[in-house]
């Protein structure tokens, strides 16, 4: 009993470290799909939650009875062989973004931050991203199991303070920011493209775990770790909402009444909620392209950062911002096939 928990404890961390990344970490984009919505963002990281633990889940356990060693026989079983190949291919070139955008996330990180060498940052993450992924999904495991309780103090000390020093009765009246947008379309969004990017791993993840309860317990476990995570960033935020307005890091302005320390404290969680979502990008995509090109699975991944660490140079993180919306609208297709499509036989 005990060695399940554990398990599912290191499913449900894994399944968080890869969903945040660089914009939940600066609480962009908490405020930019649930915050703004005033008093109806509760209802919106409540709904999130909650897809968050089925579809999540069931992504996971779809991984399980397929057996799969990637996000293509995931793909090919929910949209059919010939459109499954698109999906796939176009999985593939937005994770190589995310990548490059993640890798030149971390030189500015060094540069802006701490005044180090950009290429210092890129170099020195992809170095140890590249220890951590040689080590399989073991390594993915125990990465994620230090860095998310990290994450979650981070935001359990930020809540606290809030909940301190905030007026806790003006958030029943805070209205919403976006009117053409509503709560319910951008939690669904929101879930969407998170869990499209999370294939990648997840559905490996599935395929590796043998007991189907440990999976469930995990997925529970990710989902609902993830929405106590969005309720106490949004909290915080919604209590200095009108100071947000144009800024690029909502929660580096939050915390700034917690002091210097706190500031390398989110520093150092903010680089680790990058870290774990590249090391799932990069290992997803290596784990599908050695289906199809004749290399060592470690050259792939050398080869990942290489390109990775060049295109940063270059602005590819611009052509993604092009692709996102479109591959947002990709991930609730994927998500309605995913709860049509039934679960394969074991």
């Amino acid at each position: 009993m005990r060695e399940r928990w554990v398990l599912a404890c290191r499913i449900g961390f894994t399944y968080i470290g890869t969903v945040v990344g660089a914009g939940f970490a600066s609480g962009q984009e908490i405020l930019q799909f649930f915050t703004l919505q005033g008093k109806y963002s509760h209802w919106g990281i409540l709904m999130s939650t909650f897809l968050f633990v089925w579809l999540g889940t069931r992504m996971m356990l779809l991984g399980h009875r397929l057996k799969a060693q990637s996000y293509e026989e995931f793909n090919l079983y929910l949209f059919g062989e010939r459109w499954g190949r698109w999906m796939t291919a176009f999985v593939g070139i937005i994770l190589f973004g995310v990548t490059t955008a993640m890798m030149s996330g971390t030189g500015a990180l060094f540069e802006e931050q701490l005044g180090w060498s950009f290429h210092l940052g890129v170099i020195f993450t992809a170095f140890v991203s590249y220890l951590v992924i040689i080590r399989g999904m073991e390594g993915i495991l125990s990465v994620n199991s230090l860095v998310v309780p990290l994450m979650f103090l981070f935001t359990a000390l930020v809540a606290i303070h809030g909940w301190k020093t905030g007026d806790m009765a003006s958030l029943n009246d805070i209205p919403s920011r976006l009117k053409e947008s509503h709560w319910l379309l951008s939690a669904i969004t929101y879930v969407a493209f998170n869990l499209a990017m999370s294939q990648a791993v997840l559905v490996p993840l599935g395929g590796e775990v043998k007991d189907p309860a440990t999976i469930r317990l995990g997925g529970w476990i990710g989902g609902i770790g993830l929405g106590m995570m969005l309720l106490a960033s949004n909290f915080a935020m919604q209590l200095r909402l009108d100071d947000l307005a144009g800024t690029e890091i909502p929660m580096a302005f939050v915390i700034h009444a917690l002091g210097a320390g706190m500031k390398y404290f989110f520093l150092t969680v903010m680089w680790g909620e990058i870290f774990t979502t590249l090391i799932g990008n990069v290992y997803g995509l290596a784990a599908n392209l050695s289906q199809v090109v004749p290399f060592r699975l470690q050259t792939i991944m050398a080869l990942i950062f290489l390109f990775g660490y060049l295109f940063s140079l270059i602005g590819f993180p611009t052509l993604v911002s092009y692709l996102y919306p479109f591959f947002g609208y990709s991930g609730i297709i994927l998500i309605v096939l995913l709860v049509l499509r039934r679960l394969p036989r074991q």
